[in-house]
This record gives C-alpha cells, structure tokens and sequence, in this order.
C-alpha cells in the first residue's frame, strides 16, 4: 500500500515547527498588508500581524498560490506515496475548491478534503489524519472518514471588538455605533460552512455563559454518542487573549470534567483579521477513536 502524505495549510493553528514534528506539510496563508505579500508563520509572526491590525494597517487575505501547492504535491508524491489534502473550508476560503480542480490532474493520487472546519476543528482533523495514515488507512479512507464526519464539530467565538467586522465589511458602520454604545459582545458560531452571529451579550462573563451553555447543549443533542464512546473533545482559541484563555479553560474543565481537553492555540489569523484582537472561543469536535 502507498504511504499516505498530510498537506494542511496555517489555517489549522499548525506552525512549521509543529508540522516538523508531526511529519506533516503546512502550506503558509498569505496576506496582502498595507501593499506587501506575507506568509503565515514564514515571515509574518502573530505578534507582528496583530501589531498592524492595532495599527489599523489594511490587512487583506488570500489563497496559497497554485504553484506553491502543485510544487509541494509533486515533491510528495516522488516517492509514490498518496496524499490527503486539508485546507480549511470551503464557506470560508475558495482555497479547498481551487485544490479540488487540481487534484483532478494527479490521477487519484490527491485527496482533497472539505470536511469545513478551520482553527482547532480543523488542527484535530489533520492530528486524526495522521493517525489513520499510520494506522494503515489509505488515503481515499481518511478522506471518506473526514467528510464523513465533518459536521461534527462547533466553534462558539466571543468577540471584544465590533471594530473589524465593522472594517472587513460584515457589519454596517451604523450597526457598529449602536453595539459600541450598547457594549454588545456578540458571540458567533461556526458550525460548518459559514461564520455566522449566535447571540448578542454585554460582558465577557456573560459571553462565557453563552458559550458554555452551547457547548453543554452540542453535548448532549447533537453528540451524545460521541460523549459515550470517548470520542469527542474540547479546545480553546483565542486572539492575542492569553490570560483570559487560560482562565476560560479552567472553567471548562470544571463543567465538563468527563470530556478531555486538548489544546489552547491562538485563532487563525484569517478569523482572526476579520474579528480583531481579544476575541475568545471554544470547541467541541469528534475525535478518531
């Protein structure tokens, strides 16, 4: 059986020195600011990308170029191996569907998933690939698998700021005004394809409520099965909000003691630009027993 390859891209929260370690490819996201092109994780660094975004610098996103995918594909497949391909989803980037049409050239030997998910979601379902891969999974399986599963997560975000939804265009600048005035924290939600609102509130502790009450609700509705057999977990992310992060998680783990936690990791940054700094998030997903 041909060796199965994992290609994600930094959507997923995975750097290059993690994708080292777990014998993965990341290919970088690009970003257009304030003129000039950088990459995720190669010569943009969080900190240095939520410096511009304060410095309300215009900060723009894109999709990996198609060279830098086919030369990357064409490298692992030398060796007749196979790869599973996990960009993040297709409602929020065309970057999964730009592969699919390339994959279409690689004779089988290409696996694109859209199991629409990004950030944590999207980091547990490349760890779950590697896993198969190294369980005797081909690639064809691991894809079945993750677009089989793919709706079996929940992103709950609370945001600190309307400022850059405001600015990216998702809300008007009158809509803006009113929630600045009122204080609104709206929590949003992703929950397969799209970024969508989930519930306005006026207090980060109230935020939390909202979101752990959701997670408590995907649970015990929408996963029980997976809480049962030991299949779901439990993440955190966040934007430039490390101290509250770590407090959210021990909240976490006091209300849902029978569900593991995996990992706290900073928002991708392609949420993150159209969200702004101070944001916070939780998430439930599937994990391949």
């Amino acid at each position: 059986m041909a060796k199965v390859k994992i290609v994600t891209d930094s959507n997923s929260g995975i750097t290059q020195a993690d994708a080292k370690q777990l014998g993965i490819s990341v290919i970088p996201m690009p970003f257009l600011i304030n003129g000039t092109e950088y990459f995720e994780d190669i010569n943009l660094t969080q900190e240095e990308f939520y410096k511009y975004l304060k410095g309300d610098a215009s900060v723009s996103t894109s999709q990996p170029s198609i060279a830098s995918v086919t030369e990357l594909w064409d490298e692992l497949l030398k060796d007749g191996s196979e790869i599973v391909h996990i960009p993040m989803s297709s409602g929020l980037s065309e970057s999964c569907h730009t592969a699919q049409n390339l994959a279409k050239e690689y004779s089988g030997k290409v696996h694109v998933v859209d199991n629409q998910r990004i950030s944590i979601t999207m980091k547990q379902s490349v760890i779950d690939a590697k896993h198969l891969a190294e369980q005797g999974m081909s690639a064809k399986e691991i894809a079945e698998y993750l677009e089989k599963t793919k709706m079996d997560s929940s992103i709950y975000i609370s945001l600190d700021t309307l400022k850059y939804l405001k600015k990216g265009g998702r809300l008007t600048p009158a809509a803006a005004l009113i929630g600045t005035i009122l204080k609104i924290k709206p929590v949003l939600q992703i929950q397969g394809q799209k970024l969508d609102a989930f519930k306005k509130v006026q207090t980060l502790k109230k935020a939390k409520e909202v979101m752990i009450s959701a997670i408590k609700s995907d649970l015990e509705n929408r996963f029980p099965h997976l809480v049962k057999s030991g299949e779901i977990v439990i993440a955190i992310a966040h934007t430039a909000n490390d101290k509250e992060a770590e407090i959210f998680k021990a909240e976490l783990q006091d209300t849902f003691p029978e569900v593991p936690f995996v990992f706290t990791d900073p928002l991708s940054l392609s949420v993150s630009c159209h969200i702004g700094p101070g944001a916070l998030a939780v998430a439930c997903m599937r994990k391949e027993k």
